[in-house]
Protein backbone atom coordinates (compact mmCIF):
# COMPACT_ATOMS: atom_id res chain seq x y z
CA UNK A 1 0.00 0.00 0.00
CA UNK A 2 1.53 3.17 -1.07
CA UNK A 3 0.95 6.17 2.12
CA UNK A 4 1.32 9.39 0.63
CA UNK A 5 3.44 11.79 2.44
CA UNK A 6 1.40 14.82 4.09
CA UNK A 7 1.76 18.24 2.68
CA UNK A 8 4.13 20.42 4.21
CA UNK A 9 4.97 24.01 3.38
CA UNK A 10 7.79 26.08 4.36
CA UNK A 11 6.30 28.86 4.58
CA UNK A 12 4.93 29.25 8.26
CA UNK A 13 3.14 32.61 9.14
CA UNK A 14 1.56 33.66 12.21
CA UNK A 15 -1.74 33.33 11.30
CA UNK A 16 -4.31 34.89 8.56
CA UNK A 17 -6.33 37.35 8.26
CA UNK A 18 -9.26 36.68 5.65
CA UNK A 19 -11.30 40.12 4.86
CA UNK A 20 -14.69 39.27 3.19
CA UNK A 21 -15.85 41.39 0.21
CA UNK A 22 -19.12 38.97 -0.96
CA UNK A 23 -22.39 38.99 -1.79
CA UNK A 24 -22.85 41.82 1.15
CA UNK A 25 -19.43 43.02 2.68
CA UNK A 26 -18.22 46.02 0.75
CA UNK A 27 -20.81 46.48 -1.27
CA UNK A 28 -22.18 50.11 -1.70
CA UNK A 29 -24.33 49.62 -3.70
CA UNK A 30 -26.73 47.64 -1.13
CA UNK A 31 -25.80 50.40 1.39
CA UNK A 32 -22.79 48.73 3.15
CA UNK A 33 -19.59 50.37 3.81
CA UNK A 34 -16.72 49.76 1.61
CA UNK A 35 -13.81 47.43 2.16
CA UNK A 36 -10.81 48.94 1.15
CA UNK A 37 -9.29 46.20 -0.42
CA UNK A 38 -6.44 48.06 -2.42
CA UNK A 39 -5.62 50.24 0.13
CA UNK A 40 -5.14 46.66 2.62
CA UNK A 41 -3.11 44.61 -0.18
CA UNK A 42 -1.07 47.94 -0.53
CA UNK A 43 -0.20 48.41 3.24
CA UNK A 44 0.21 44.53 3.80
CA UNK A 45 2.79 44.58 0.97
CA UNK A 46 4.31 47.95 2.07
CA UNK A 47 5.00 46.44 5.47
CA UNK A 48 5.74 43.37 4.37
CA UNK A 49 3.41 41.58 6.13
CA UNK A 50 2.66 38.47 4.09
CA UNK A 51 5.51 36.56 5.81
CA UNK A 52 4.23 36.89 9.17
CA UNK A 53 0.54 37.59 8.31
CA UNK A 54 -1.04 36.42 5.67
CA UNK A 55 -4.11 38.38 4.03
CA UNK A 56 -6.21 36.99 1.66
CA UNK A 57 -9.49 38.88 -0.25
CA UNK A 58 -12.46 35.96 0.20
CA UNK A 59 -15.77 35.87 -1.25
CA UNK A 60 -19.04 35.22 0.87
CA UNK A 61 -17.93 34.54 4.46
CA UNK A 62 -21.10 35.14 6.25
CA UNK A 63 -22.69 35.82 7.95
CA UNK A 64 -23.82 38.74 5.95
CA UNK A 65 -25.83 40.63 8.50
CA UNK A 66 -23.21 41.24 10.57
CA UNK A 67 -21.76 43.15 6.87
CA UNK A 68 -17.93 43.60 6.77
CA UNK A 69 -16.92 40.55 7.98
CA UNK A 70 -12.94 39.73 8.86
CA UNK A 71 -11.46 36.13 9.57
CA UNK A 72 -8.60 36.03 11.73
CA UNK A 73 -7.33 32.51 12.17
CA UNK A 74 -3.97 31.41 14.15
CA UNK A 75 -3.37 27.99 14.73
CA UNK A 76 -6.30 26.14 15.83
CA UNK A 77 -8.12 29.29 16.73
CA UNK A 78 -9.98 31.44 14.97
CA UNK A 79 -11.63 35.07 15.60
CA UNK A 80 -14.65 36.28 13.72
CA UNK A 81 -14.81 40.13 13.58
CA UNK A 82 -17.98 42.10 12.01
CA UNK A 83 -19.35 45.30 10.87
CA UNK A 84 -16.51 47.34 10.26
CA UNK A 85 -17.57 50.53 9.05
CA UNK A 86 -14.37 52.83 9.00
CA UNK A 87 -11.28 53.35 7.31
CA UNK A 88 -9.94 53.42 11.31
CA UNK A 89 -11.09 50.05 11.55
CA UNK A 90 -8.96 48.90 9.05
CA UNK A 91 -6.09 50.65 10.19
CA UNK A 92 -6.34 49.39 13.21
CA UNK A 93 -6.47 45.88 11.72
CA UNK A 94 -3.30 46.54 9.94
CA UNK A 95 -1.60 47.88 12.70
CA UNK A 96 -2.52 44.92 15.01
CA UNK A 97 -0.74 42.68 12.14
CA UNK A 98 2.28 44.61 11.59
CA UNK A 99 3.13 44.70 15.50
CA UNK A 100 2.35 41.17 15.96
CA UNK A 101 4.77 40.81 12.38
CA UNK A 102 7.18 43.06 14.65
CA UNK A 103 7.11 40.80 17.86
CA UNK A 104 7.24 37.63 15.94
CA UNK A 105 4.52 36.96 18.09
CA UNK A 106 0.07 37.17 18.55
CA UNK A 107 -0.72 40.12 20.48
CA UNK A 108 -4.53 40.66 21.91
CA UNK A 109 -6.54 42.57 19.52
CA UNK A 110 -6.84 46.41 20.58
CA UNK A 111 -10.16 47.37 22.14
CA UNK A 112 -10.73 49.08 18.94
CA UNK A 113 -11.65 45.81 17.29
CA UNK A 114 -12.36 43.54 20.29
CA UNK A 115 -15.19 45.48 19.95
CA UNK A 116 -16.06 43.69 16.20
CA UNK A 117 -15.83 40.20 17.76
CA UNK A 118 -18.31 37.57 17.39
CA UNK A 119 -19.28 34.38 17.79
CA UNK A 120 -20.19 33.14 14.37
CA UNK A 121 -21.29 29.47 15.22
CA UNK A 122 -24.61 28.37 17.66
CA UNK A 123 -22.13 26.04 19.96
CA UNK A 124 -18.56 25.85 20.49
CA UNK A 125 -16.80 22.47 20.68
CA UNK A 126 -13.94 22.49 22.18
CA UNK A 127 -13.35 18.66 22.02
CA UNK A 128 -14.42 18.07 18.18
CA UNK A 129 -10.83 17.08 16.97
CA UNK A 130 -10.10 16.16 13.32
CA UNK A 131 -8.43 12.77 12.47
Amino acid sequence: MNKSKAPATTRKTLGQVVVCQGCCCGRTDKGHPPVPVDWLKHEWRTRELPKKMHLSISGCLGPCDATNVVLLMFGNQAVWLGGLKTQDSYRDLVQWAADCARSEALHPLPPSLARHRLQRFSEEFPNVRVA
